[in-house]
């Protein structure tokens, strides 16, 4: 194994016993990047020097720890990951793949980005996503499409794309995204690693730049589900600059992982083995199903009525959210500013020349189901079947532990197969989206592969029980092999 496909959890060993030096480690990922990122183009912002600076700063606070004979040091002590551009990061561009925000240098990190860096992380830079994190392909960013490492002719998900590929590519040991309506768990499930999304609340949307502020979550992309475990213990808890934020207990999440499921209750949603899903995808998350049975759980068929609803309330609600928070970016406060000479000259300008056309479609979607005589028909209607979905969650988890289903319909589509149709490119969420109008928590983990590319299943679980979800997808993946394949990327 070379030393950019490292764990997490594995290059701490290495630094740990001094095998290896936090510089050589950043090193080894930059020149990986060097290699491999003009094909994958997964970041749109590189920091080498403040990852070489980072790393050695951790050497010495190593090298001094030694010395002192301190056995307390931070646990991502020199460990190099990369952030989604949606999350603020103090001094570095911070875009959200929109030319609106092309200059734009934030003076604060995101809580999450801030409590990396207490961690000791190593920042390597800022990854692409569909901008303001619309899309499923990362198709929708305005500067480039993100390639996904195990066929460069596909997508690797969107809109945490730059993330799930760099991950996957061996250019980060991991990565952080956000997930409004699967955007962590679909990109892992096309890229063959691991993302979660936490329960709403878990962790900060501070510093998160809002794209439907109810339903927003920052989460990791990870190699493997401890890996996901130790970032999501460093960026949960509460937050006083996040009122939405909960102050509930962070559990250990690395004692959840004991690799035993015996006993434990699991319910396959019978809404979610849809018509028109590829047979190689139902054919792997059914054999992954049938080895949580064989470790010992007790699967069972569970029903989610209102499943078929999920999508056009998600696409009724997040426009409605983004066409509020998106209203700020008018040429005036921060961002582009086209010239005019009348102000609403310019602000049609602005937001007509800075956003791209799906954002525009969001928006005026959005803007459409908020006007007047059509929120109570629209909006309204949409917030009460959203409540229905929750209730079907909350029952079906009374009965279960947790539910398991494919992440996604298909594998990674062809770039271009779907970015002529919006309504195709919605349905890549098909499978995801109702756990964000829940605000439940939910984990993707690869399961296999369908046309030689990865398949993903999602575990989904109760709220703020992130703890049984690791559980459940640490077994999995420790009775698989599929977590350590790896793509043949040159």
């Amino acid at each position: 194994m070379q030393v950019h496909e490292l764990t997490i959890r594995e290059a701490q060993r290495l630094l740990a016993r001094g095998e290896i030096s936090a510089v050589a480690l950043a090193e080894a990922v930059i020149d990986r990047i060097v290699a491999a990122d003009n094909d994958v183009r997964a970041y749109l912002t590189l920091t080498p020097e403040l990852a070489l600076e980072q790393a050695r700063a951790a050497d010495l606070r190593r090298a001094e720890a030694r010395r002192s004979g301190a056995d307390s040091l931070p646990p991502l002590l020199g460990i190099p990951l990369a952030i989604k551009d949606v999350l603020c990061t103090a001094g570095i561009h911070t875009t959200c793949g929109s030319r609106i925000l092309e200059d734009f240098v934030p003076p604060y990190d995101a809580t999450v980005v801030a409590r990396l860096k207490d961690a000791g992380c190593v920042m390597l830079g800022k990854t692409n996503t569909d901008e303001f994190a619309m899309g499923s392909s990362t198709e929708n960013s305005a500067y480039f499409v993100t390639h996904n490492p195990w066929d460069l002719a596909r997508v690797p998900g969107g809109s945490s794309g730059g993330s799930a590929a760099a991950v996957a590519a061996g250019e980060a040991l991991g990565a952080l995204g956000s997930d409004t309506g699967g955007s962590v768990r679909q990109p892992a499930a096309f890229c063959g690693v691991v993302g979660l999304k936490p329960t709403y609340g878990r962790v900060s949307r501070y510093g998160l730049v809002a794209f439907a502020s109810s339903l927003d979550q920052a989460g990791p992309l990870t190699r493997d589900v401890a890996d996901a475990a130790l970032l999501l213990g460093i960026i949960a808890g509460a937050d006083a600059h996040d009122s939405t934020s909960a102050a509930v207990e962070v559990p250990d999440y690395a004692a959840a992982l004991t690799g035993d499921i015996r006993g434990l209750r699991v319910g396959v949603p019978e809404e979610y083995l849809v018509p028109g899903m590829e047979p190689g995808v139902e054919a792997a998350v059914r054999q992954a199903v049938a080895q949580l049975e064989a470790l010992g759980a007790a699967v069972e068929r569970v029903s989610l009525p209102h499943t078929e609803y999920a999508l056009p309330v998600f696409y009724l609600l997040a426009p409605a959210e983004a066409s509020a928070n998106l209203a700020r970016y008018d040429g005036v406060k921060y961002g582009y500013s086209a010239p005019a000479g009348e102000l609403w000259e310019m602000y049609k300008r602005t937001r007509g020349e800075g956003f791209g056309a799906e954002v525009k479609r969001r928006i005026m979607l959005g803007t459409y189901v908020l006007s007047a005589g059509y929120y109570e028909a629209y909006y309204l209607k949409a917030q009460k079947v959203r409540t229905l979905i929750r209730q079907d969650f909350e029952r079906a988890l009374a009965r279960v532990d947790v539910l398991v289903a494919p992440t996604s319909p298909t594998v990674a589509f062809p770039i271009g197969a779907k970015s002529q149709d919006p309504l195709q490119m919605y349905l890549s969420d098909v499978l995801t989206l109702s756990l964000n109008l829940a605000g439940l928590c939910g984990i993707s983990v690869p399961c296999g592969f369908s046309q030689g590319l990865p398949v993903g299943m999602q575990i989904l679980g109760r709220a703020f029980d992130e703890a049984t979800i690791l559980r459940v997808a640490h077994a999995y993946e420790q009775a698989t092999p599929w977590h350590t394949y790896r793509p043949a990327l040159a």
